[in-house]
C-alpha cells in the first residue's frame, strides 16, 4: 500500500511539475509577445516592426504552401549533409592528430585558421570554387569540423592512462579496449561537440543560403522578403529558422542521451 501511494505521489508531482513549467513558459512567451506588440505600436510602421498577429498570419499562410515545405526540407538536407560529414571528419582528424605527430603538425594550423576567420569570408571565397547548391553544406561542414576535432582530440588525450594499463593487464585486446575504455572516455566530449556544433551548422548554413541563394532554400526566401520589403515574411521565415533549430536540438539531445546511456557517459 505504501509503495503504491509513493508511486501515485511521484506521478502527481511529475504532472504538477510539468504543468508549472508549461505555465511558466507560457508566461514568459506572453511577456515577450507583449513587449513585441508594444514596440510595434510605438514604432507605428509595419515595414519596420510588424505586429505579432501580422507575423502569425503570415506564418500560417506560409505553412499552407508547398514552397514553404520544399524550402525548409531542402535547407535541412543541405545542413544535415554538411553536419554529418563534419562529425565524421572531425573524429577522423582527432584520431590522426593524437596518434601521429606529423598529422598534428600538418593539420593543427587549419584548426586555428578556420576558427579565427569570419564565416562571411569563407562564404565569399567558396562562391568562386563551389556550386551554389553545395555551398551551404560546405560552410556547415567547415564550421563544425574544428569543434568536433578539438573536443574529440581533448577526450582522447585525457583518457585515464591507468584504465588503459588495466585493459592491457587484463588482455582485453584493441577492440574491447576501444569499446570499454576509449569510447566511454571520449563520449562526453563527443556529445558536447555534437550538440554545440548543430547550432553552428544550422546558423552558418542559413547564412550561406542568404548570400548564395539556392533555388529552394530558407535563405533565399529570407533575402527575397527583405528585398521586397515584406517585413512580416522576414519575421516569419526567421521564426521558421528558430523553430527548426529548436526541434533539431531536441532530437539530437534525445539521440545523445541514448548514446550516453549506451556507453555509460554522463548526460
Amino acid at each position: 500500500m505504501m509503495r503504491s501511494t509513493t508511486k501515485r505521489e511521484n506521478k502527481d508531482g511529475g504532472a504538477g511539475g510539468f504543468v508549472r513549467r508549461l505555465a511558466a513558459g507560457a508566461g514568459v512567451l506572453a511577456f515577450w509577445l507583449a513587449v513585441w506588440q508594444g514596440i510595434s505600436m510605438l514604432v507605428g510602421q509595419e515595414l519596420l516592426v510588424p505586429a505579432p498577429l501580422a507575423v502569425a498570419r503570415t506564418f500560417g499562410r506560409l505553412l499552407g504552401t508547398a514552397a514553404f515545405w520544399a524550402a525548409a526540407g531542402s535547407s535541412l538536407l543541405r545542413v544535415a549533409e554538411g553536419y554529418v560529414c563534419a562529425v565524421a571528419a572531425g573524429c577522423a582528424l582527432a584520431v590522426l592528430t593524437t596518434r601521429f605527430r606529423l598529422a598534428n603538425a600538418l593539420f593543427s594550423p587549419l584548426l586555428h585558421i578556420v576558427r579565427a576567420a569570419p564565416v562571411a569570408s569563407f562564404i565569399i571565397l567558396a562562391l568562386v570554387w563551389i556550386t551554389t547548391n553545395a555551398l551551404p553544406s560546405f560552410i556547415a561542414f567547415l564550421m563544425v569540423v574544428p569543434l568536433v576535432w578539438a573536443n574529440v582530440e581533448k577526450g582522447i588525450r585525457t583518457t585515464d592512462p591507468q584504465l588503459l594499463e588495466m585493459a592491457g593487464a587484463y588482455r582485453l585486446g584493441p577492440w574491447r579496449t576501444l569499446l570499454r575504455v576509449r569510447i566511454p572516455s571520449v563520449a562526453p566530449y563527443f556529445m558536447a561537440a555534437c550538440t554545440t556544433g548543430l547550432g553552428f551548422a544550422w546558423k552558418s548554413g542559413i547564412a550561406a543560403e542568404v548570400i548564395c541563394r539556392p533555388a529552394l532554400s530558407i535563405g533565399k526566401k529570407l533575402q527575397d522578403a527583405k528585398v521586397l520589403l515584406e517585413t512580416p515574411d522576414v519575421f516569419a521565415w526567421t521564426i521558421t529558422v528558430v523553430v527548426l533549430s529548436l526541434l533539431l536540438e531536441k532530437l539530437l539531445v534525445a539521440l545523445v542521451r541514448r548514446f550516453g546511456r549506451r556507453y555509460g557517459a554522463a548526460e
